[in-house]
Parts: structure tokens; C-alpha cells; sequence
């Protein structure tokens, strides 16, 4: 008899599941994504427990179908590509259709959706994967998923996550980094029934001053540099006002949040000569 075998399909897609999602912070960015790709105009973010117990997206998006609500939780089941040319060319968040079905593979979630030409939304239950209820109901037109005992199933990854206070700072972190690439959509966060924060859509200078406070802006400069084959633009801090970290180092490629250690480095050098040592 061989060594090897072929995993059971419910064990395969917890494994791919913690590849994608790996703590509550991971569903706020996937949903988010989603919503925007949605077309949402507003975005709310509702959490529990830090998200432990129930990360809920709601968006004004454009719905789906009720065939598309039970497609839409299959691995590789996606709006966003049709060819292997389209990959060259992706103008959306999120291509791969893994997140739903990671999410879900490790939670219990709640989808109501509801497209603007459809009277009735519907309603999706997953329960480790699997699917529990597809009934109608009534929502606004839009999409609602709430996802409830984050790692229910999978009890290590669940005592892998930290404190409430760590796991919420992850969570508002990636709120906070979409509500800046996004000025034109509305967020709000509600953390255990209390707003954290709400952002109405406006411009990108009002949305800092929004996120930072004014006082803050003050100390900004504002960069911009177009070429035939990037454009750059955003804003710096005077060097008086530096930190000593990079925690308020934001960089967005077409939207897109982005960890760069030649942008990064770029940056210290520009300002080498004028910041003091550490």
C-alpha cells in the first residue's frame, strides 16, 4: 500500500482556507473588496468580539442572482476573469474566487443579496462549507454577509489569534487603508454595537482630514509627477513632523494597498539628511 493519499475534499479546503484567511482582519479585507467591486456606493463593517465572532460587510452593490449567491461560495467561482488574457489586464480587487469559499470553509455564514431588478432577495446559510439554506427574503438592493465563530471548525487556528485589542487594530487598520484609496465610497465601522467610525464620500484631501484630523493635514505636502507610464501622486510630511516608525506610511498601486521595500527605501533616503538618526 502507498504513502500517499489524496486529502479528503473537506480537509483540502480548510488547509486553502488558511492560506487565504488567516485571522478576522483577512474577511474585512476580502469583503471590502468584494463590495467594491460590487459598485458600492456606502460600505458598513460591522464587528464583534473583534471580529471573532461576527464580521459583517453590508454594501449597496449590485446584488446577484440566486443562482450566482450558490455559485459565488465554490472555490474558483469568479466574476472577475473569463481567459488567461484577462489576468494581464485585471481592473477589480479580488480574481482568484478563493475568498468566499475560504471564508466559508472555516465559518458559519449569511448572505442576503439582492439584485436592483429582483423583488426579493436571497438568503444563503454555509456551515463549514456547507450548504445549509437557500430561501427568499427581504434586503435592500445589495449584499449582506455575515460571518459568525470565525475558525469554529478548525479549534488551532482559533486559539492562534490574539487579544481583541490586537485583532481589532489589525481589523481597523484595513478598514482605515481602503476608506484612504477610496474617498469616493462611504464607510462606517461599528465595533460591538459602537461607531468607531464613519467617512461620507468626498475628495481625497477632505478624506484625510477626515481620517487624520486637520491639524494633521497642515503639516502634509502634496506630490504629484505624471510620465507616459506611471502617474504618481499623494501627499508627504515635513520632516519636523516625522514618526518613528512606518506605520502612517500609506502606498497605493492603482488603489491597491501595497507593501514596497524600494518604495520604502526610497522614501528614508529622500528624507536621510533631514530627519535625525532612529
Amino acid at each position: 500500500m502507498g504513502q500517499i493519499r489524496i486529502l479528503p475534499e473537506e480537509i483540502a479546503s480548510k488547509i486553502a482556507a488558511g492560506e487565504v484567511i488567516q485571522r478576522p482582519e483577512s474577511v474585512v479585507k476580502e469583503l471590502i473588496e468584494n463590495s467594491i467591486d460590487a459598485g458600492a456606493k456606502n460600505i458598513t463593517v460591522i464587528l464583534k468580539d473583534a471580529g471573532k465572532t461576527l464580521v459583517q460587510v453590508i454594501d449597496d452593490g449590485c446584488g446577484m442572482s440566486e443562482d450566482d449567491a450558490v455559485l459565488a461560495f465554490e472555490r474558483h467561482a469568479t466574476s472577475k476573469i473569463r481567459t488567461y488574457e484577462d489576468l494581464e489586464n485585471i481592473q477589480t480587487l479580488g480574481f482568484r474566487g478563493e475568498a468566499l469559499a475560504s471564508i466559508a470553509a472555516v465559518s458559519k455564514v449569511e448572505m442576503k443579496t439582492r439584485t436592483p431588478e429582483d423583488e426579493l432577495a436571497t438568503l444563503v446559510k454555509i456551515e463549514g462549507g456547507k450548504l445549509i439554506e437557500v430561501s427568499k427574503t427581504s434586503h435592500p438592493p445589495g449584499t449582506s454577509i455575515a460571518v459568525k465563530n470565525l475558525f469554529f471548525n478548525t479549534p488551532a487556528r482559533r486559539n492562534f489569534l490574539k487579544s481583541n485589542y490586537t485583532e481589532f487594530k489589525h481589523a481597523y487598520e484595513a478598514f482605515i487603508r481602503f476608506a484612504i484609496a477610496y474617498p469616493d465610497i462611504s464607510f462606517e465601522l461599528i465595533s460591538d454595537d459602537e461607531p468607531i467610525s464613519k467617512f461620507e464620500a468626498t475628495d481625497f484631501e477632505t478624506r484625510i482630514k477626515q481620517i487624520f484630523g486637520d491639524e494633521f493635514f497642515e503639516t502634509l505636502i502634496p506630490v504629484s509627477e505624471k510620465t507616459e507610464y506611471i502617474s504618481i501622486y499623494g501627499f508627504i510630511s515635513k520632516p519636523e513632523f516625522s514618526k518613528k516608525t512606518k506605520a502612517d506610511q500609506f502606498v497605493f498601486l492603482n488603489r491597491r494597498y501595497i507593501i514596497n521595500r524600494s518604495i520604502n527605501h526610497a522614501v528614508y533616503n529622500a528624507y536621510e539628511h533631514l530627519l535625525e538618526k532612529r
